[in-house]
């Protein structure tokens, strides 16, 4: 499977892809009303996980470029914590900056508020070595986002659980979630894909892979779902010129992410704030702001 793991391109966050839309076979398309790349958008209202899933935007300093990420509000004791991708929050190496949480976003509008963050954890590996195919078991991050009024999951709802899982997993039914960006895709509603994933890599917390779906760019970060629970993180896919396309998926499982989750969840009660600070100066922006994907 290494082999497999080396044809991977990581979903550029700050890319606008033309996405073909012919890329995973007919048969393999197991998304009712799936295109071609086996996404589907997601019916309206946004309800249960679906509500717990945004964007998560931030700029790069050097290149000066927006980058758009999704994300999903992983449960904690601190009530304050989003999970995406490690890519998503160091692009090309670089800590981004602005970094925001928009739960629920649809149609270019923050319905659950922004919520900016305060901190961010990625493994160590990511920050300190140059990205290779071999850092993609490692391609998850978290982000603490500022407590206002009340933590983030009093607006979303209680947080997603994450579902560690072991070498050689296979996951029938895998449900992905993402905002991508090309051809036909505006980047600014919630897709969906199903997919059966297989082990991709053993190699430390290792990989899954779908073959039912093909992700494009603006799906990082997004959630892996299985049985209401969290399997991993969108990480990156196959080369869109790939006739069989493919999705690759950062699994939870592993000391290395229960970890940084246990330190950042930690971090994040210290930095409640005392009671009966003032409601009104925190409350969170109101969903009249529309945004745009960059591109």
């Amino acid at each position: 499977m290494l082999r497999l793991v080396l044809s991977v391109v990581l979903l550029d966050p700050a890319a606008v892809t033309e996405a073909s839309q012919r890329d995973v076979p007919v048969p393999r398309v197991l998304t009712p009303d799936g295109d071609r790349l086996g996404y589907a958008p997601v019916p309206r209202p946004y309800t249960g996980a679906r509500r717990l899933t945004g964007v998560v935007l931030g700029r790069d300093p050097v290149t000066r470029t927006d980058v758009v990420c999704g994300g999903t509000v992983v449960g904690s004791r601190s009530r304050s914590l989003v999970l995406t991708a490690a890519h998503c929050l160091y692009h090309d190496g670089r800590p981004l900056r602005n970094l925001a949480f928009l739960p629920g976003y649809d149609g270019g509008r923050p319905r659950l508020g922004i919520w900016p963050a305060e901190r961010v954890w990625v493994p160590e590996r990511w920050r300190s070595e140059p990205y290779s195919p071999s850092l993609l078991p490692y391609d998850v991050g978290l982000v603490g986002v500022v407590r206002r009024a009340r933590p983030l999951e009093a607006v979303t709802g209680r947080g997603l659980r994450p579902m560690p899982t072991s070498e050689g997993t296979r996951l029938r039914g895998l449900e992905l979630l993402g905002y991508p960006v090309g051809k036909r895709y505006p980047g600014l509603t919630m897709h969906r894909c199903v997919g059966d994933a297989v082990e991709g890599l053993h190699h430390g917390p290792g990989l899954l892979v779908t073959r039912n779906c093909h992700a494009a760019a603006g799906g990082s970060g997004g959630p892996a779902l299985y049985g209401g629970a969290l399997a991993g993180v969108v990480s990156s896919s196959s080369p869109l010129s790939d006739a069989k396309g493919y999705t690759v998926i950062t699994r939870l499982g592993g000391r290395v992410f229960e970890r940084m989750l246990a330190r950042a969840d930690e971090t994040m009660r210290l930095k409640q704030p005392p009671a009966g600070r003032d409601a009104a100066a925190e409350s969170p922006a109101e969903g009249s702001m529309r945004l745009r994907r960059p591109g």
